[in-house]
């Protein structure tokens, strides 16, 4: 259905269609158990590897698809009953190692007993429970409802002895502390309180400071970890076994974890699944996160041998097969709200989105509604000299007011104030470098290796610059052979508020690009000039 050509221009912006898109794209922004009915593969094939039994990590800048990937896993993998757990690792980025792993195993077990409650059994006929959450019901008949009793309250039993297991060193704590004062000695015990794990945890304290309690049982929690993956193992071969096929745990923003635990967390999954018929996909931001260390013996899953990754990030690199999966995902919400994108985009005004968004789904479909917000207010102050659809002065706009929310995710996404300052230092250095030189785009030699070029990538992924394109050659450097790549700029940080006259958005896509970039004083950085 078309928008209603009664209205005027004007009005077209303000209609309830266009509402309904507003709200439609608002209420999408968040991945959501509901939102797996829009999902759209960022390239083809990605969901159905994603299923493989295969182990994965899944890499993505935030709001690139990731979470949206995962849920529809589950969404898919549940209706079709495929035990599935997924946990969203963001809960337990204060916790130190070992409670951190402590933390998520009892979510891992508590979201497969969950599943077994629920999915393994409900009738297909349930459809308060089918439909609501997952669109489509089961064509697979329900598990032995006995066999399935029975382990879910295994897995209830482990859930309950790592609770103790966690909990049991503040317990201490608070004994240790109250025996210092009356100077009398301490003795405590939690054997008796996780019976199931067999583990003889006692402790004996006087006047002990409370982080020699700690250390000392951050030491037997690992002790009894190492003890009874066997046993954790044993169980999701049960589980495969009573499936009749696989099971799969969903991991998702490993890079909220301590940079320093990520790799343990990995790995002792991983020394679970070995065996037991369980699949591992971990979601997170590839140079925020660290999935393995190579030593004696190595740590969590390495690239190629242990697991394969799939990259969602779709970038402005491929900038029409970028721009075509945007906006496919914003003509599902068009769609749905009767809205032709022509009738209120202007020319134009798409690649600007396409541009400010950096090939994010998220921040174009947020930057979307911002804009159209934009070009509302406009409107309504009687500015109409850009016309009634949004324009790519609106986008450019919005992209000012998004810079506010990206210092946010970057203040919320790096760790310590040493890594902040160090990834702050480099992109105010680049910045300069580019009012400077009037221009949107930076240059950086291939291949080249330096902590800058480390920075560079986590810039990346925090989204403050954007590739932009692959092996770009420079004029003047051909007699030597060398090759860079292109990056922008973030568009927030000249456009709105930040405006500057006379500063070029170099247009390094479509017909006729290839000579945009191939500037020497764009060169940002590169290796110097070989001698003789």
């Amino acid at each position: 259905m078309k928008v209603d050509f009664q209205l005027s221009q004007e009005q077209v912006l303000d209609s309830a269609a266009v509402e309904r898109l507003s709200q439609l794209v608002d209420e999408s922004v968040r991945a959501s158990s509901e939102g797996v009915r829009r999902f759209v593969e960022p390239t083809p094939g990605v969901l159905t590897k994603a299923k493989s039994k295969r182990h994965n990590v899944i890499f993505g800048r935030r709001g690139s698809g990731k979470s949206s990937l995962l849920q529809k896993i589950r969404a898919d993998l549940t209706v079709d009953r495929t035990p599935i757990a997924m946990v969203d690792l963001e809960t337990f980025k204060q916790h130190s190692y070992p409670d951190v792993l402590l933390s998520v195993l009892i979510k891992c077990f508590s979201e497969f007993k969950v599943w077994l409650d629920t999915a393994a059994t409900n009738p297909a006929n349930k459809t308060s429970f089918w439909q609501k959450l997952f669109g489509s019901v089961p064509t697979k008949p329900g598990f032995n409802r006995a066999e399935t009793k029975a382990l879910s309250v295994e897995f209830g039993k482990v859930v309950q002895d790592l609770e103790a297991l966690l909990h049991a060193a503040d317990d201490t704590k608070i004994k240790a502390t109250e025996g210092t004062e009356t100077g009398n000695e301490v003795k405590g015990s939690i054997a008796s309180k996780i019976p199931h794990l067999g583990a003889d945890l006692s402790a004996t304290r006087s006047d002990k400071l409370r982080g020699e309690v700690q250390s000392e049982y951050s030491s037997k929690k690992i002790e009894v970890l190492h003890r009874n993956f066997m046993n954790y193992q044993k169980l999701f071969a049960r589980l495969a076994a009573l499936a009749g096929g696989p099971s799969y745990l969903l991991l998702d923003d490993l890079y909220h974890l301590r940079l320093e635990d990520q790799a343990k967390v990995v790995d002792y999954f991983h020394r679970i699944a070995k065996g037991s018929n369980l699949w591992l996909k971990v979601g997170t931001i590839r140079h925020r996160s660290r999935w393995y260390i190579h030593g004696q013996p190595p740590l969590g899953m390495k690239l190629g041998d242990d697991a394969d990754e799939i990259d969602l990030d779709v970038t402005l690199e491929k900038y029409d097969v970028t721009k075509a999966f945007l906006v496919k995902v914003l003509n599902q919400f068009a769609s749905e709200a009767a809205v032709l994108l022509p009738d209120i985009l202007a020319d134009g005004a798409r690649d600007r989105l396409v541009l400010a968004s950096g090939g994010v789904a998220r921040d174009f479909l947020t930057m979307f509604s911002r804009s159209l917000q934009v070009a509302r207010e406009r409107l309504l102050r009687g500015k109409d000299a850009r016309g009634p659809k949004v324009g790519v002065e609106d986008v450019n706009v919005a992209a000012g007011l998004q810079g506010a929310f990206k210092e946010e995710d970057f203040t919320r996404d790096t760790g310590t104030t040493e890594d902040r300052e160090r990834l702050q230092a480099t992109f105010r250095d680049i910045a300069e470098f580019c009012m400077a030189k009037n221009a949107n785009c930076i240059l950086i030699e291939k291949d080249i290796s330096s902590s800058q070029i480390e920075a560079v990538n986590e810039l990346v992924d925090l989204k403050y610059l954007h590739r932009a394109k692959f092996r770009v050659t420079v004029r003047d450097r051909n007699r030597i052979r060398r090759v860079y790549d292109a990056y922008m700029l973030d568009l927030s940080m000249y456009t709105g508020a930040r405006a500057r006259r006379e500063f070029e958005i170099i247009k390094f896509w479509g017909p006729g690009s290839d000579d945009a970039l191939r500037r020497a004083g764009l060169i940002y950085i590169e290796r110097p000039n070989p001698t003789g």
